[in-house]
């Protein structure tokens, strides 16, 4: 690989990271009986590093999909901006990674706090991204979208990115 090339993977391993860090929620999405269900779970406040944790009870629903089936989507919005993480899941009990990412909002979900036996992270291991994000201000952009209807042309108002992790 070359250094350029080198260096735009890593921007572009920077920009998912920083749409991750803006989001404060994610639909997970898992398989199960030849049908796709997603759920909302809190994003965890942690640097990007190809993973992402979500607090789950375990067992559950959803952690019996991902031991049957670990290809997951996580799809997060940030701010105008929106990013779809294809990856592999597992369930860890890591107890320090539990600590360092334990939160109040976590407590609400464990009867016994941080000590109840169901606590578990739910942890995805990014394999590609693809982000849309915005380039104009809203008002160029409904001007952009005006343009297109007149003309029938596709608006030009934002970028589109796949990035393998």
């Amino acid at each position: 690989m070359t250094d350029t090339a080198a260096a735009e993977k890593n921007a572009e391993f920077e920009q998912v990271g920083k749409l991750i860090s803006k989001a404060r929620f994610a639909f997970v999405t898992t398989h199960a009986d030849g049908r796709l269900l997603s759920r909302p779970l809190a994003v965890l406040e942690r640097e990007f590093d190809g993973d992402l944790y979500f607090f789950t009870a375990d067992p559950s629903p959803k952690t019996e999909q991902v031991v049957a089936d670990s290809q997951v989507n996580v799809s997060l919005q940030s701010g105008d901006n929106y990013l779809s993480i294809a990856g592999t899941a597992s369930v860890t009990r890591d107890a320090t990674l539990i600590d360092e990412l334990w939160n109040p909002y976590a407590e609400a979900w464990f009867e016994q706090g941080r000590d109840d036996p169901a606590v578990a992270l739910l942890k995805v291991h990014a394999d590609s991204a693809e982000y849309w994000t915005v380039d104009s201000p809203k008002p160029i952009a409904l001007i952009k979208y005006v343009k297109a209807m007149i003309t029938g042309e596709k608006p030009d108002v934002a970028t589109n990115t796949s990035v393998d992790l």
